[in-house]
């Protein structure tokens, strides 16, 4: 769906970038000077499109959808994800939810909506990527509100954090192996120290983000699932139990600051 100057413009962000991308210090100032000025823009407008075309067998929009706040309303569903869906039984955050309407309301095969979720390296984005990015920006400076009520919301936190903790692969690494201290870098990127709730604010508030070296949006089950990859486990699945538990530890971690995402990211 994207036009050739919607990529020619991606692409010279891309590059104007790369002198930036050894220094946090110049990229923060990098990320001030373009302020509300985000190649996101883009990426949102294409979500907002897939939203009201009609797809899959059933040649239905996504009008329907219930995000949380009842079937259509987008304005403040992310800001409140994950979080306990009754129709489905389980914790779900906005990709999962977002698999579960395009099977029931479209008609579309789940295994092929996540057989390539995310893009590679050097691709287009994808509809997921594009779709998380527009319901994102409706939730611009909301407070972060995922659910803590329901037992299944309290045992998806538990569960979050043990992954969060749990030391594996060949490495023996965990989550918390580059993300239980401050003031720490690998490879010059400044790590989170994610069990800071002030950290974590910085971090859970700001995905998805246009990642400028990729050129484009990439999602917080992305950024799961990258660190996962990085760690040398196992590819997380989108939507899945401990994705979705990752994402709600942070964000309930993060509970209570203002939305800012998309965000930008180098």
């Amino acid at each position: 769906m994207k036009s050739i100057w919607t990529v020619s413009a991606l692409a010279l962000c891309s590059m104007a970038f790369s002198a930036f991308a050894q220094d946090s210090g110049v990229f923060d100032q990098y990320r001030e000077m373009l302020g509300d000025d985000s190649p996101a823009i883009f990426v949102i407008d294409e979500g907002e499109e897939y939203w009201y075309t009609p797809a899959g067998p059933n040649d239905v929009t996504l009008e329907a959808c219930d995000l949380g706040l009842g079937a259509g309303v987008v304005e403040g569903a992310y800001a409140q994800m994950p979080r306990f869906f009754d129709d489905t039984g389980r914790v779900m955050d906005v990709e999962a939810r977002l698999l579960h309407c395009m099977v029931t309301l479209q008609g579309r095969d789940a295994a092929e909506v996540k057989a390539k979720p995310y893009s590679g390296r050097g691709d287009m984005g994808t509809e997921i990527e594009a779709l998380v990015a527009w319901i994102a920006d409706q939730s611009m400076g909301l407070p972060l509100t995922p659910g803590q009520t329901h037992s299944e919301e309290q045992a998806a936190f538990a569960l979050g954090e043990q992954i969060f903790y749990y030391r594996a692969g060949p490495h023996d690494f965990s989550c918390a192996t580059c993300h239980e201290q401050g003031g720490v870098r690998i490879r010059l990127q400044d790590l989170a120290e994610l069990p800071n709730p002030e950290a974590a604010r910085e971090i859970a508030t700001t995905w998805p983000a246009y990642r400028l070296s990729q050129g484009v949006v990439r999602t917080f089950g992305w950024r799961m699932r990258d660190c996962l990859r990085q760690q040398r486990l196992p590819e997380l699945i989108m939507g899945s139990e401990a994705s979705v538990a990752l994402q709600h530890y942070l964000s309930v971690q993060a509970s209570g600051a203002p939305m800012n995402a998309p965000g930008l990211k180098r």
